[in-house]
């Protein structure tokens, strides 16, 4: 091994996802040169973009919360960017649900209307409905004392949960699916109520309620926004902030281990054999992840390797990336998103794939969202059709190249994105007449991106005992190595923002001082 007195970096940040890059770059506003490093061949993580045939999608985005112009998010984006992220406002409809049978269903923001847009559906349940809202924000404001604790020290945390316990114990200890058949019995509601659940990761019956009224109040706190460009604005804006103050930032380089002397990480190695030192290693790659990919059998803590493997990852999924030609909001599509049930249950993934129907579908289409994008004189737009799946559906091809899958596995995508394109076209049979591009990506091109466990979009899942866990924390019980993300807050951009800054902001407590409030 190479002289470990030799420091080549401040810092090294692995993973360059909105986390990774959050904290690399506030580590920069103070000074530190830093290398930000990525396995993928472009950066961004599940926030860049790709294009195909004239045809551009993000790998990740659909809209986000917490941005509004009033938002100290947005205030610490702007502050980590170069230059400001633009964000457009999808307007007061976001939303739109098709449970079962019944009328679409459009949600409005903020909560005085997404009220009236319940009660005006379900004018008999209005009691269910205040008692809805109520438990959305007293949820929320549970959620975030419990979140709050990650980056302080043991005893203030311990201390903070016990003050607010029984808040915690009502909200954040319970699943979504337990608050809401407290409130009603009413299935469509209920569904209604739950149907927005992909936009964290967990199913209704093992999500801590919290978690979800954290991510669903957002938006209705402070609406759904979409950058201009795409996801892979965020990149384009923060890097050079990271780049302007000596550090440097490395697609396709993938690190194979932290290097460790003695108890502490002085560095990593990466595929290539390439050792590169530096005192302090943030890790954007996910929990489960780090140590599971990072971390030597020899390296000590056990109990806390252990008790993050045993924390339940969340749901994988297929993306079917279409490309339209033609007057597109003509044949119906929108700026809000849709969340299409047909048998009216919410709870559910698609594990029969590709031998049943898609019991759920979200589709978004990006191109309504980007008030940069030119559709041309062709009228090209582009949206996406999302299907959430168990690993199980793809785990037989996991552990084969790309290029060895075979025919079964090129007969199975094809069976898969036909299944779910049927399903669209009942709903959008006019929009499916102008798709002129079709392409599916699997939970095998999501691990592969990412290197998430399982193929798992949102990384560890979020059930109440994610929640509570003591184990994800900004610093971990390894000297010199850190977690950022959304493992350690929430699931989302602005979950792995705040990830990304307290992990920066605990190896260097003055970014408290510098965080705009």
């Amino acid at each position: 091994m190479a002289d470990t007195d030799k420091t080549d970096w401040d810092a090294i940040v692995i993973g360059s996802g909105i986390g990774g890059m959050a904290a690399a770059a506030a580590l920069s506003k103070i000074g530190y040169k830093v290398l930000l490093l990525e396995q993928y061949n472009t950066l961004g993580g599940l926030s860049h973009s790709f294009t195909i045939d004239g045809f551009s999608w993000d790998a990740g985005i659909h809209y986000l919360n917490c941005v509004a112009p009033d938002d100290r998010e947005r205030r610490i984006l702007n502050w980590l960017s170069d230059t400001p992220i633009e964000l457009a406002s999808m307007g007061a409809i976001y939303d739109t649900l098709h449970i079962g049978d019944a009328e679409p269903l459009a949600l409005s923001r903020p909560y005085e209307a997404y009220s009236r847009d319940l009660k005006d559906r379900f004018p008999e349940e209005a009691e269910a409905v205040d008692a809805w809202i109520a438990a959305l924000k007293e949820g929320r404001d549970a959620v975030l004392k419990v979140t709050s604790t990650r980056a302080m020290p043991e005893f203030a945390g311990t201390v903070l949960k016990w003050w607010h316990g029984h808040a915690i114990e009502r909200w954040c200890k319970r699943t979504t699916q337990d608050v809401i058949d407290e409130i009603t019995d009413n299935p469509v509601l209920a569904a209604a109520f739950a149907a927005q659940w992909f936009d964290h990761g967990g199913r209704p019956g093992k999500a801590s309620f919290a978690m979800h009224a954290l991510i669903t109040g957002a938006y209705l706190q402070s609406g759904a926004w979409y950058p201009k460009g795409g996801g892979a604005s965020f990149a384009d804006h923060i890097l050079p902030t990271i780049t302007k103050a000596g550090g440097a930032a490395r697609a396709n380089t993938k690190v194979d281990r932290l290097l460790i002397r003695g108890d502490r990480v002085v560095g990593v190695r990466t595929t290539k054999g390439e050792d590169i030192h530096a005192n302090t290693v943030v890790s954007d790659i996910g929990a489960r992840e780090t140590v599971n990919n990072l971390l030597s059998a020899h390296c000590g803590n056990q109990d806390w390797i252990q008790a993050i493997r045993a924390l339940p990852h969340s749901v994988a999924h297929f993306s079917l990336f279409v490309g339209f030609e033609g007057d597109v909001q003509r044949a119906g599509a929108t700026r809000s998103n849709h969340w299409i049930y047909p048998g009216g249950k919410v709870d559910v993934v698609w594990d029969g794939a590709p031998d049943t129907p898609p019991p759920g579908l979200f589709v978004s289409f990006a191109s309504l969202k980007d008030p940069g994008h030119d559709p041309g004189p062709a009228q090209k737009y582009a949206g996406e059709i999302v299907a959430w799946v168990d690993w199980s559906v793809v785990e037989k091809w996991a552990e084969m190249e790309p290029d060895s899958r075979g025919k079964d596995y090129q007969k199975f995508k094809k069976r898969v994105e036909d299944a779910m394109f049927a399903l669209f076209e009942v709903y959008f049979p006019e929009l499916a007449k102008l798709v002129v591009f079709r392409n599916l990506s699997t939970p095998l091109t999501t691990r592969s991106i990412t290197g998430h466990h399982k193929g798992a979009f949102y990384g560890i899942d979020t059930t109440p005992e994610r929640l509570m866990s003591e184990v994800l924390q900004t610093r971990t019980p390894v000297p010199g190595l850190f977690l950022a993300g959304q493992d350690v807050l929430t699931p989302g951009i602005p979950g792995a923002l705040w990830g990304g800054v307290l992990a920066a902001a605990t190896v260097d407590p003055r970014l408290f001082r510098q965080l705009p409030s």
